[in-house]
C-alpha cells in the first residue's frame, strides 16, 4: 500500500500536480526578508563536532497535558488526525513536504530538525547552556520542526544544503527560507557554501 502511495504521489509530481496541499510551520518569512536575513549572517567554518551528543539536545519534551513537541506536530502537520488518551496518532494523514509522499501512519513519519543539531552544534549551539539547546530542539514557533517521510529525513541526515536538498525541487524555496530564519533567529554561522547553497535555492522562489 505504502508504495502505490508514493507512485501515485510520484507521477502527479511529476506533472507538477498534488492532490493535498503541503503543510507549513509558522514563521516562514517572505523572500526578500530571507535573502536580507541571508546578507547578515557571519560566514565562517564549521566549527569541531567535538563533545556533540544528541543528548545534549533535549527532545522531545511536554508541550500540553499528555503530549509531547513530535506528537504536537504530527498534529499541526497531519489532516483527520486522531490521537489516543497518550495523545498517540492513532491514524490521520501526512504529506511529506520534501518529497511529496502522502502517508497513513505516524510510523511512516519522522519530525525533522530542519536545521539538524549536529549543524547547529557545529554553527554555535556548543556555546549554549543545554536549556537554550532544548528550545531549539523542541521549536514550535520557528519554521524548526517538520513532520516528513522516515527515510527521506534518513538519507538528509545531519547535511546542510550545500550536501542536500528536498527530491521535491518546487520545496526549494520554501526551505531555504526556513533554513536562513532558523540560522538567523539562534544567531548561527554559515559556510559559503551552504551561503552558496541557499543563493541558489532562494532563486528558485
Amino acid at each position: 500500500m505504502h508504495s502505490c502511495i508514493v507512485l501515485i504521489n510520484a507521477l502527479l509530481l511529476s506533472t507538477g500536480v498534488l492532490s493535498t496541499p503541503l503543510p507549513a510551520p509558522t514563521g516562514i518569512p517572505t523572500t526578500a526578508a530571507a535573502k536580507s536575513e541571508l546578507a547578515a549572517l557571519t560566514v565562517a567554518a564549521q566549527g569541531s563536532q567535538d563533545g556533540y551528543s544528541r543528548d545534549l539536545f533535549p527532545h522531545w519534551i511536554t508541550i500540553s497535558g499528555t503530549c509531547d513537541t513530535r506528537e504536537t506536530v504530527l498534529k499541526r502537520d497531519g489532516t483527520n488526525v486522531v490521537t489516543s488518551s497518550a495523545c498517540a496518532a492513532t491514524s490521520g494523514t501526512w504529506v511529506s513536504p520534501y518529497d511529496g509522499a502522502t502517508w497513513t501512519a505516524a510510523s511512516d513519519v519522522d519530525i525533522d530538525h530542519l536545521v539538524p543539531l549536529s549543524n547547529a552544534w557545529k554553527s554555535g549551539a556548543s556555546a549554549w547552556t543545554t536549556a537554550q539547546r532544548q528550545t531549539f530542539a523542541n521549536d514550535l514557533t520557528h519554521p524548526q520542526l517538520l513532520a516528513v517521510t522516515d527515510n527521506v529525513n534518513e538519507s538528509k541526515g545531519d547535511s546542510g544544503p550545500e550536501d542536500w536538498k528536498p527530491p521535491l525541487t518546487s520545496y526549494w524555496c520554501t526551505y531555504a527560507k526556513m533554513w536562513v530564519t532558523v540560522k538567523s533567529v539562534y544567531d548561527l554561522t554559515i559556510t559559503s557554501a551552504e551561503k552558496t547553497a541557499l543563493t541558489t535555492m532562494l532563486n528558485t522562489c
